[in-house]
């Protein structure tokens, strides 16, 4: 490790959860603007924005804010969607496939409908 390595890690500070927490409240209640709190505490806007975010989300031993827990869920949801999205698609390309290779073979698909239903997108 070179002298310039040293250095910046020994001006690295590490803050308590307890600090990070009064610092947030503080920003959240309106009693000091987050310029005030970045001066007097000697810290980036980024790293109170990133505390800020994580105190949204309960991780200073409080309890997340509404909207933060709603965004996870929104997150969640979102990610089902996708994984339904991407399973659908691979079921309709296996049924394709499967209709595909009866045709040839000289079957009929029993009821003739299932090539309505993948047209259309599946039962409503």
């Amino acid at each position: 490790m070179n002298e310039g390595e040293d250095l910046a890690m020994r001006n690295q500070r590490t803050f308590s959860m307890e600090f990070k927490r009064q610092l947030v409240e503080e920003l959240l209640s309106g009693e000091s603007r987050q310029a005030q709190l970045c001066r007097r505490h000697n810290i980036s806007s980024s790293v109170l924005y990133h505390w800020k975010k994580q105190y949204s989300r309960g991780k200073f031993n409080n309890e997340p804010t509404e909207e933060a827990a709603l965004k996870d869920r929104i997150e969640k949801l979102e990610r089902l969607v996708g994984r339904l999205t991407l399973e659908n698609e691979f079921l309709k390309k296996g049924l394709q496939n499967s209709l595909s290779q009866h045709q040839r073979n000289g079957n009929s698909s029993p009821g003739g409908s299932t090539s309505s239903v993948l047209s259309s997108g599946g039962a409503s």
